[in-house]
């Protein structure tokens, strides 16, 4: 079965001065402010492009990750995994950063290690976002 999600941004003014509001409309779980001082300054109560594939990307991956660890016979207790992806004004985005703290009995570091970048590379955001670095930090806690 093909599943399309859907969000939509109503915009307006220009890029520096505007500012616009995204909706979850799939889900309708909320809709968030957007503008480019947050973009390209940060802010702690406005979101960004970046915040939403971010949130996008540790998802899709802690699901790739538990897929990967349930085939190899040891499902995980519990995945924690932020990304944390890289805009810079001018050049766009530049990376994504996967950081994941993972309760997994019965495997050994290197197999978790392996089974990770397995699931980095499998994971389907990630493959959406193959035109950036994409790195990974993973360890058993």
């Amino acid at each position: 079965m093909t599943v399309t999600s859907e969000a939509s941004t109503a915009w307006k003014g220009s890029l520096a001065d505007g500012q616009g509001t995204v909706t979850l409309v799939s889900s309708g779980t909320g809709t968030f402010d957007v503008n480019w001082k947050a973009r390209s300054e940060g802010s702690s109560s406005t979101t960004t492009p970046e915040e939403l594939i971010a949130a996008a990307h540790s998802s899709c991956f802690s699901m790739a990750l538990s897929h990967e660890l349930t085939q190899n016979g040891t499902p995980p207790e519990s995945i924690d995994t932020t990304a944390s992806v890289t805009f810079t004004p001018g050049t766009g985005i530049t990376g994504s950063h996967l950081n994941v703290n993972a309760v997994v009995p019965g495997i050994e570091p290197e197999d978790f290690e392996r089974i990770a970048q397995a699931a980095k590379v499998g994971c389907p955001v990630s493959q959406a976002l193959a035109g950036v670095e994409i790195t990974l930090e993973a360890t058993l806690a």
